[in-house]
């Protein structure tokens, strides 16, 4: 039997009775969540999530990110050193990023990114005892949508509890939105968001709600963008 899901646990708390995929005979733990011996206690405090199969973290309100190995992040580039570049993805320490980390990118054939562009990338090496290591290229060595935005567009931060909510599959923010306006967005789970609308009052606008929609239901999202799309209508 599985460990009761959806209780709040404390730092310390042991966790019991975890259930093993049938396939691996293996136990996956996500964030707040470590072994001592053969047991598994909470290291941060929230609330105890499960998925199918075997799938286990705790869902926790933090300010700062701890990056976490297969995220996808927006970073900013801060330094290059030689063939690294150090980028700016909201954690304790900054990220290493080489030049080689990117879609088609040879010694004669370097990448075009400067000291101040925005990256979206994914976390290639997050471990405690060593520094973050990012790329902007999938398992198979393409881009999949990662890599330098120079678009214009706004770059703002918000919680990560609320980047958590509006990439759920359950949260219709994003959609309801598209339903109403044509944008671009990007989405880092490291609490960073770019948006682009078809104007400055637009892009604004989409951020507003976007910032107001984390303590908001479904319905109260869906009532939001029809009232922002009869705004922005009155603005044209």
């Amino acid at each position: 039997m599985a460990a009761h899901m959806d209780r709040i646990v404390m730092p310390g708390d042991k966790i019991c009775d975890l259930k093993e995929s049938e396939a691996t005979r293996k136990t996956i733990l996500g964030p707040g969540l470590r072994t001592e011996g053969d047991c598994v206690y909470a290291c941060k405090p929230g609330v105890l999530k499960f998925r199918e199969p075997n799938v286990y973290w705790i869902d926790t309100h933090q300010k700062r990110y701890v990056p976490v190995k297969g995220e996808h992040v927006i970073g900013i580039v801060t330094q290059k050193a030689g063939d690294i570049f150090r980028v700016d993805i909201g954690g304790s320490v900054q990220a290493s990023l080489s030049f080689l980390s990117f879609e088609g990118s040879t010694k004669r054939n370097r990448p075009d990114v400067k000291v101040g562009d925005m990256l979206y990338c994914r976390l290639l090496v997050a471990n405690k005892d060593m520094e973050p290591e990012v790329v902007c290229i999938d398992g198979q060595g393409r881009s999949s949508g990662m890599g330098v935005v120079r678009n214009g567009g706004f770059l703002f931060k918000v919680s990560l509890n609320l980047v958590k909510k509006i990439l759920s599959s359950s949260c219709i923010l994003m959609k309801t939105l598209g339903q109403k306006l044509p944008f671009e967005v990007v989405v880092g789970l490291n609490g960073r968001v770019w948006v682009k609308g078809r104007s400055n009052k637009e892009t604004i606008a989409l951020a507003n709600a976007i910032c107001a929609s984390e303590h908001m239901t479904n319905e109260q999202i869906k009532v939001m963008c029809q009232r922002l799309a009869d705004a922005v209508a009155g603005f044209t």
